[in-house]
């Protein structure tokens, strides 16, 4: 695609107390290329990043632990400790030396984790679904590979107002490292969305059963983060329909018509919505539109952000015919770090390689280099 000058992805957009000058958002991407083995971001993370922001551009991190218990993916950075924040504050600043957004993703993966990760603590979940870690094609990311997740148990309500305080914690971290906002992951199978979907939530108290019941602890989560931030530098993260992660609802619809109805309340700077014809990393209905962002448009008042098997035309399309106000990518982001200059200017998209997706090292990480017109000839 040749854009010019009057492309709407190249249009100045307000999230919040936020100010884009352009709508080409880097999507969090897990890499994991963390320092092991405190989880902590280092100078390979910090150069990976800083090749990616650009100016008036909004990179949205890597999902981040909030806590030890909440991991479940080795590799990744977290937002607990003394030196994790001083890790993610060295990443903040080269992003805002090159005049990019940065926020920080919030994370708890509930049942899908292994005790090699969470210090030896039984992972956690809506409720006890024993199909989920005896499936051998489920696997899970350790220090001793992929292997199938532990058993999990459900959570007390003591416990879930503890993490909902992890999360409030973790907030405070975020601004201590430097971030310009905080964003709650709620989508692909984690442990906000293993008590959104009654798939995997089966309670009978007031965290299970009804829309309303099922939602609480995502609203309860997003309160302790706007306690922190207040609204308009926080996000939210949803992934209506997903089927990552053994997920599933019987009316998803609803569900998530009622989620973004009620987080009008909050003033939020953006939701951040996945559409389910991707799972994971791998887009798996091709000729589908973006029909969660479609419905939720409808619905939340504020600007929205669709992410999920998004090419250049099909990005600037979504923001014409105003179904979202800007769009995320990941992929592209990858193999691109100059993705936004490489769309304004019509140049090539490299191509990705999912085999070093989540490898530990700068080979297929830090190593795509910016466009020049000698890349163009080999």
């Amino acid at each position: 695609m040749k854009t010019t000058t009057k492309s709407a992805l190249f249009t100045p957009v307000e999230f919040g107390a936020i100010k884009l000058k352009h709508r080409i958002i880097m999507a969090p991407l897990t890499r994991s290329r963390s320092v092991q083995p405190n989880s902590v971001p280092g100078d390979l993370m910090a150069k990976y990043y800083s090749q990616r922001a650009s100016d008036g551009g909004l990179i949205i991190g890597e999902a981040t632990n909030i806590s030890l218990t909440s991991r479940g993916w080795f590799g990744a950075p977290g937002l607990y400790t003394s030196e994790q924040v001083q890790g993610w504050k060295a990443i903040v600043d080269a992003v805002h030396a090159k005049g990019g957004v940065m926020f920080a993703q919030l994370w708890h993966t509930g049942r899908s984790s292994h005790v090699s990760m969470t210090g030896g603590e039984t992972p956690v979940s809506a409720s006890v679904n024993p199909s989920y870690w005896e499936d051998p094609a489920r696997l899970t990311s350790t220090p001793s590979g992929w292997i199938q997740p532990s058993p999990h148990r459900a959570l007390t309500v003591p416990e879930i107002a503890a993490i909902v305080e992890d999360y409030r914690k973790a907030a405070e971290r975020a601004k201590q490292a430097g971030f310009d906002g905080v964003e709650l992951h709620g989508a692909n199978g984690y442990l906000i969305d293993q008590f959104l979907q009654d798939g995997s939530n089966t309670r009978t108290d007031q965290y299970g059963g009804s829309i309303e019941n099922r939602s609480r602890l995502l609203l309860e989560a997003v309160d302790a983060l706007v306690s922190v931030w207040g609204g308009d530098r926080v996000a939210v993260r949803v992934g209506p329909g997903g089927t990552f992660n053994a997920m599933h609802d019987s009316n998803p619809e609803p569900l998530f018509s009622y989620v973004a109805e009620q987080l009008n309340a909050f003033g939020l700077a953006y939701l951040h919505v996945i559409e389910p014809r991707v799972r994971g990393n791998m887009l798996i209905y091709e000729n589908q539109g973006p029909v969660a962002a479609e419905q939720l448009r409808e619905i939340f008042k504020g600007k929205l952000v669709a992410a999920g098997g998004f090419e250049p035309d099909s990005a600037e399309e979504a923001i014409k015919e105003d179904i979202a106000d800007a769009v995320a990518f990941g992929r592209h982001f990858i193999s691109n770090p100059d993705l936004p200059r490489r769309i304004e200017e019509g140049l090539p998209l490299a191509e990705y390689d999912r085999d070093t997706f989540y490898t530990f090292e700068a080979r297929g990480y830090s190593d795509y280099p910016s466009y020049t017109p000698e890349l163009a000839t080999r």
